[in-house]
């Protein structure tokens, strides 16, 4: 899908449409979560300075969990809570190349809300692109968490293969969308 926007967006410059931007600006961008009805939830902000950046995850609307022997910070939503996962390993904070490192600064989990612990199955990553009013969207995907249980091999900060993600049913989930301002 990425192969096919990059050519989309040679395509656009050659015939001097608008191209949408690539990278975040710099300053500082809201991060909200977005349920099929709407709704937001504003879960972090992004300060960036030629393409590197620092997140600041919100306090608010997270509330403190202790799922399969662990803390989480989660959502609490009316069928699912939503656990954000701090991605383990190493990643550069740079959008500058693309938007991958930012993908893996949003990962989260979900379960019922009536459940005690967690599935590592029920994996959420919110694949980023760029749009046309100037925010960057993430769309649902499903992943099984179990891919990052073991440090990547030496030099590889990007072990979610593309095979890794399955696109999810927006109207089977909580909050379906991320989207960056």
């Amino acid at each position: 899908m990425r192969q096919i926007f990059h050519i989309l967006a040679i395509f656009m410059v050659v015939l001097g449409a608008p191209v949408f931007a690539q990278s975040l600006s710099d300053g500082r961008h809201a991060v909200f979560l977005e349920s099929v009805g709407g709704d937001r939830i504003h879960i972090a902000d992004i300060d960036v300075k030629d393409g590197a950046y620092a997140v600041d995850m919100a306090s608010e609307p997270f509330s403190d969990h202790f799922l399969s022997m662990r803390p989480f910070k989660c959502l609490d939503g009316p069928e699912k809570t939503w656990c954000h996962v701090p991605y383990p390993y190493e990643i550069a904070r740079n959008t500058s190349a693309d938007l991958t490192d930012l993908e893996y600064d949003f990962l989260f989990l979900w379960k019922g809300t009536g459940e005690y612990g967690i599935d590592m199955w029920n994996g959420v990553y919110y694949q980023l692109e760029p749009s046309a009013d100037g925010r960057f969207v993430g769309r649902l995907h499903e992943m099984n968490m179990d891919v990052l249980s073991v440090p990547p091999e030496a030099g590889n900060l990007r072990p979610i293969r593309e095979v890794d993600l399955e696109p999810g049913e927006p109207d089977s989930h909580w909050l379906p969308v991320l989207t960056i301002e």
